[in-house]
C-alpha cells in the first residue's frame, strides 16, 4: 500500500463512519423518537465521542438528517436510463443539488451554519469531515466516461473545477450575490458546468515534464 492512498483510506473511513450515524438518526426518525447524538452514536454502534465529534449537538444532527434523506446519491441518478454523455452527466448532478438546494433551502442553511462553526474549531481540516462529500462521488460517476479521452491529472482538475460550481455554495453565489430567481440561476448555474466540460474536452492535452527534464539545462551552443 502507497503512503499516498492511506490518507483516502482514513478520510473514506471517516465519511463512511459519518453516513453511518445519519443512517441511524433516520431509522430512529422514522420510529418516531427525536433521536440524540448518544442514542444515535448506540443504534450504529459508534463510540459516543467519536459521534460528538461529527455531530456536536442535536442541532447540527437534525439539521442534516432530512438533506440526508433527499440527497441524490450515484444509484438515483445513474441508474437505467441515465445520460451517456458526460455533459448531460455533469448536468444531472448540477440540477439535482441545486433542486435540493431550493426544496430545503432552510435545512441547507442550517447545515452549512453548523459546518462553518465547525471549520472554525479545526481551520487546518485535519480532523473528522464536516461534510458527507456527497457531490465527489457523483462528479467521479458523471465523468467516469472522460477516463480515455482525458488524462488522470487533468481529469482530477476538471473536478475539481466543477465541485466549486455543483452544490450549496454555488446556490449561495447565484441567488444571494447575483440575486438571480430560481430559473435564471438553475439555468446559469448548469450552463457553466456544460462549458467546463466542453472547453476540457477541446483543450490539448499538454505533456507533463519528466522530473529528470525539469532540472536540466541546455547547454549552450
Amino acid at each position: 500500500m502507497s503512503s499516498d492512498s492511506k490518507p483516502r483510506e482514513r478520510l473514506d473511513q471517516k465519511l463512511r463512519t459519518r453516513a453511518q450515524l445519519l443512517r441511524a438518526a433516520r431509522e430512529l426518525l422514522s420510529e418516531g423518537k427525536t433521536p440524540t447524538v448518544a442514542a444515535v452514536a448506540d443504534a450504529a454502534m459508534v463510540s459516543r465521542a467519536t459521534a460528538y465529534r461529527y455531530f456536536p449537538n442535536p442541532e447540527a444532527l437534525l439539521a442534516e438528517v432530512p438533506l440526508d434523506l433527499a440527497a441524490p446519491t450515484v444509484e438515483s441518478l445513474f441508474g437505467a436510463g441515465a445520460p451517456s454523455d458526460p455533459e448531460d452527466r455533469v448536468a444531472l448532478v448540477h440540477n439535482a443539488f441545486y433542486d435540493l438546494c431550493r426544496e430545503h433551502d432552510s435545512e441547507w442553511r442550517l447545515f452549512l451554519r453548523a459546518s462553518i462553526m465547525r471549520s472554525l474549531q479545526d481551520p487546518d481540516g485535519t480532523g473528522d469531515p464536516f461534510r458527507g462529500a456527497r457531490r465527489v462521488a457523483l462528479l467521479d460517476e458523471a465523468l467516469a466516461p472522460l477516463a480515455n479521452e482525458l488524462p488522470p491529472d487533468q481529469l482530477e482538475q476538471l473536478k475539481t473545477a466543477l465541485a466549486m460550481l455543483v452544490g450549496g455554495e454555488s446556490v449561495i453565489v447565484l441567488r444571494d450575490v447575483l440575486r438571480l430567481d430560481h430559473d435564471q440561476a438553475r439555468a446559469r448555474g448548469e450552463r457553466a458546468v456544460r462549458e467546463l466540460i466542453r472547453a476540457a474536452r477541446q483543450r490539448p492535452s499538454i505533456p507533463q515534464p519528466l522530473p529528470d527534464q525539469e532540472s536540466q539545462v541546455p547547454e549552450p551552443a
